[in-house]
């Protein structure tokens, strides 16, 4: 193997820069150097690190053009913008290390314990699961919840217009967050009322968004688990980014939740990011890792649903990155 060859696979399982990007935005470096620049010392400063350590951070981040360096200041870059707190990509939600994703990211380093013997590699690093953590620490389930949001921005008004959702007047979302899909699906078929199931702190975050959308004479968010009994008699209860949190055990518990709720002739719809189609092997190792979960293809989703007395009937192409499959409950 070449000398070159060596370097790029010793830099592609360098620490280093992620570590310097994660320790940059969790410090707000780009919004504390602002348009004018700041030395090492007034960011040190700002941010409440020691100095000469952070200069070297920051060298580093100059170097891999995040920084620029006139004189012993510190300048902005167009890069180092999106690390911004108010910047729209959701980029410095994602790094920050106190973030929820940020955090998840992490338990990456323990990868080989979860591959050796399939332990839960995020409790490996933090004593607990990903969904334990966020339930007893609230920071980090708002983090997570205004993370959804950022990430369906987006795809949901994609998801409501690519699929007949006029077809069932009532829709229960299980597990829908902060509501981004519901408000979506109806604004984009006005005849369609709906109901959203998620637990207590993110149940009362989506009431105030349908409030905020005027869409309280349609729907109502209550608290409740996925895990417990739903709400009964819906045309369809939909799964969205939901499955690929879960292993087969855990998925299938949900979507016989789905099944029973829903009774015969009803309907199960699933939107998932597809293996063969968006998902990345990265992905599905962060899945891994943070929840004991996996990105899943088409034939296995339509597999691991038949034990729970679901049939697939239509799959469909709703957005760039996610694939909606339709499920009916069997007689």
């Amino acid at each position: 193997m070449s000398t070159n060859a060596v370097r790029s696979l010793r830099d592609m399982a360098g620490l280093a820069t992620p570590m310097s990007l994660r320790v940059a935005a969790t410090l707000e470096l780009a919004d504390a150097i602002g348009e004018g620049g700041a030395t090492a010392g007034a960011l040190a400063g700002k941010t409440g690190v020691a100095e000469e350590p952070l200069r070297r951070v920051l060298d580093h981040l100059v170097a891999i053009g995040v920084f620029e360096q006139e004189d012993d200041r510190y300048l902005a870059t167009p890069e180092s913008g999106q690390l911004s707190r108010s910047d729209p990509s959701g980029l410095w939600e994602l790094l920050d290390i106190n973030s929820a994703i940020g955090r998840a990211e992490l338990a990456l380093v323990e990868l080989l314990p979860a591959v050796t013997n399939g332990t839960s590699a995020y409790a490996q690093r933090y004593g607990r699961d990903f969904w334990r953590d966020l339930a007893e620490l609230p920071g980090l389930q708002e983090s997570f919840d205004r993370t959804m949001v950022v990430r369906f921005r987006e795809l949901a008004p994609q998801i409501a217009r690519r699929f007949d959702w006029a077809r069932f007047p009532t829709i229960v979302d299980v597990g829908g967050g902060a509501a981004t899909l519901l408000v979506e699906i109806l604004r984009a078929h006005p005849t369609v009322t709906g109901r959203l199931v998620d637990l207590a702190p993110t149940a009362r975050a989506a009431t105030e968004v349908l409030a905020e959308a005027g869409l309280t004479n349609r729907a109502e968010a209550v608290s409740g688990s996925f895990f417990d009994p739903l709400p009964t008699g819906a045309d369809a209860y939909v799964l969205s980014d939901i499955l690929h949190d879960w292993n087969a055990a855990q998925a299938q518990q949900i979507l016989t939740g789905c099944a029973r709720a829903a009774g015969p002739g009803g309907r199960v719809i699933v939107v998932e990011q597809l293996r063969e189609e968006a998902a990345d092997t990265a992905i599905d190792l962060f899945m891994l890792t943070t929840f004991g979960g996996r990105e899943r293809t088409s034939a296995e989703l339509a597999e691991l649903a038949v034990p729970c007395g679901l049939l697939l009937r239509d799959t469909v192409q709703v957005a760039e990155s996610r694939t909606l499959l339709e499920f009916v409950v069997a007689d």
